[in-house]
């Protein structure tokens, strides 16, 4: 597929939405079960790099609303992958922390589609991957803006 050089941001910006999202699509597919949301499965990822977090410290770093996380705990302990714990400071509160089953069916998760993209960038020039390494960081800063 030919690619032509994007001129103008907003080019840019239509450009990356597009093409982020495809990548986002076709990483989805990687999936080997789908039993469990997408919401579902970004909470256990969070959970896994960050610790133990309230529900609302949860909620804001996924940008939901806390009654969205709230339904989001619920279903992750009902099916055993979380729990809730006292706040060891604050007893009004609870914390959410991942289960052993919720820390291993998020890392075979992660495995996988790191998988299928590592392989993909395998197959890229060393021009192209040196781009990627450089692209990554920017990217992370789009994403957490």
């Amino acid at each position: 597929m030919p690619h032509t050089i994007v001129r103008s941001d907003s080019g840019l910006a239509s450009e990356l939405r597009i093409c982020v999202m495809r990548l986002a699509r076709r990483l989805r597919l990687e999936r080997s079960d789908d039993s469990m949301s997408l919401n579902q499965l970004a909470a256990m990822g969070t959970l896994e790099r960050h610790g133990t977090m309230t529900i609302g410290e949860l909620a804001a770093h996924e940008k939901v609303r806390p009654p969205s996380m709230t339904r989001t705990v619920a279903c992750l302990e009902e099916t055993g992958h979380a729990r809730r714990a006292p706040h060891a400071d604050d007893k009004r509160q609870v914390v959410v922390q991942l289960t052993e089953l919720g820390r291993e069916r998020i890392l075979a998760d992660r495995q996988r589609r790191e998988a299928w993209l590592a392989q993909r960038i395998t197959e890229l020039t060393r021009a192209e991957r040196d781009a990627l390494r450089a692209a990554a960081p920017i990217l992370e800063r789009l994403a957490a803006w």
